[in-house]
């Protein structure tokens, strides 16, 4: 079973709308109008992506109890023993207060010298591979942090698919009804799938790989596919097709074949 842009773009027009949203961490940004934000806002529920939605957003709201209305400000303002304070009983699956509170003192210290998280990404981004962006981005957080962030944070040039960091650059640089825009400058040509199970489900059926390892190489790889038919925006389709599987529940198979004439 293919893809067409026909197939595509009415799974697009069906499901890329704010209602459709929930439950996603994406929904979190949404409660703030300053970019800075919604930086930070994005990063934390990007990093926390993992597992269970229902955990997800419960850990996302355990965070932004803490915040409060700005989250930017709330951390730049708090000191190191404050986060290990705020978080000596957080857990998140594998993730424990020490990890959050590493992550969060090397976001705070980058915010801090340069002032936006945008700005953090444009250190190591050439303007080609977004990788290489998103190395040096990674590369200057944990340069930051005193104790190591763990798998929050994970590290591009090991290899994986880095799914939650690329989540994070969707939501940042794409600009729809979802997704915000804050990054238009960096290029929605540049960006790869944030490849999760319910995409690599969808790309296996649909024949655009067939690599049975969710690593960077298999997301290049359908990221290559999506480019054939929007090369200006290949993770076009990123949260239309994910959304179905969480909000249908439905097998790929059975999802697509309500799309086909």
């Amino acid at each position: 079973m293919l893809f067409t842009r026909e197939i595509l773009q009415a799974i697009y027009d069906r499901y890329t709308h704010r209602a459709f949203v929930h439950p996603d961490p994406l929904e979190t940004l949404y409660a703030f109008d300053s970019p800075l934000d919604m930086e930070v806002a994005g990063l934390v529920a990007a990093v926390l992506a993992y597992g269970r939605v229902e955990q997800i957003l419960k850990s996302l709201e355990g965070f932004f109890a803490l915040s409060g209305p700005s989250p930017a400000v709330w951390l730049l303002d708090m000191d190191r023993y404050g986060l290990e304070q705020a978080f000596m009983n957080f857990r998140h699956r594998f993730a424990h207060g020490p990890q959050m509170t590493g992550f969060l003192c090397g976001v705070q210290t980058v915010l801090r010298q340069h002032g936006s998280l945008r700005a953090v990404f444009a250190l190591g981004d050439r303007g080609g591979d977004i990788e290489e962006g998103l190395q040096g981005f990674v590369d200057e957080i944990l340069r930051h942090a005193p104790m190591d962030p763990g798998h929050l944070l994970p590290r591009p040039s090991r290899g994986s698919a880095c799914k939650r960091l690329h989540l994070f650059l969707r939501w940042m640089v794409r600009k729809d009804a979802v997704d915000t825009g804050l990054w238009e400058d960096v290029g929605a040509h540049r960006l790869l799938v944030p490849l999760d199970v319910h995409m690599h489900r969808m790309a296996l059926l649909a024949e655009m790989t067939d690599r049975k390892s969710g690593d960077i190489k298999t997301a290049r790889e359908i990221t290559r596919g999506f480019a054939r038919f929007t090369p200006e925006d290949p993770v076009r389709y990123d949260f239309a097709l994910t959304r179905a599987g969480i909000l249908e529940k439905k097998e790929p198979a059975a999802f697509l074949a309500g799309f086909i004439p």
